[in-house]
């Protein structure tokens, strides 16, 4: 299956601010999720849930764009911009599909180092907030 059902269901999710069932929805039963901020890959639902619910939260705001997208087989590269605190965020999200549809690996890649401490700092504080 081709990873662009996958990748409608994400910019579904994303345009609803962080809907957490839509979320679940999304996952498979064991993803995993590579942060820019935390070395080692968070596995398992729960966790990823949690890291792409406070990453919502960080970025969705109204200059959360993503400007570009290349979708072959089941992967997905969408590229973004934001801007948080007057800095600006470019990013890009690597998200590969199982047959099914569904998000197994996540990996976010942010640029500039200003906009990663930035990030890091307000996703801590979102992730201590979520327990």
């Amino acid at each position: 299956m081709s990873a662009r059902a996958g990748v409608a269901g994400w910019h579904a999710y994303m345009e609803s601010g962080g809907d957490a069932d839509l979320l679940a929805a999304l996952l498979a039963e064991e993803p995993v999720f590579h942060s820019p901020v935390v070395h080692t890959p968070q596995a398992g639902k729960a966790k990823v849930m949690m890291y792409l619910l406070s990453a919502a939260k960080v970025l969705g705001n109204d200059s959360f764009r993503y400007v570009r997208e290349v979708v072959e087989g089941n992967d997905a590269l969408l590229e973004f911009t934001a801007e948080i605190d007057g800095i600006l965020v470019n990013g890009i999200d690597l998200i590969t599909f199982d047959d099914a549809g569904k998000i197994k690996d996540f990996k976010v890649m942010v640029r500039p180092v200003k906009a990663v401490n930035k990030l890091w700092e307000m996703m801590a504080a979102q992730l201590q907030a979520a327990g």
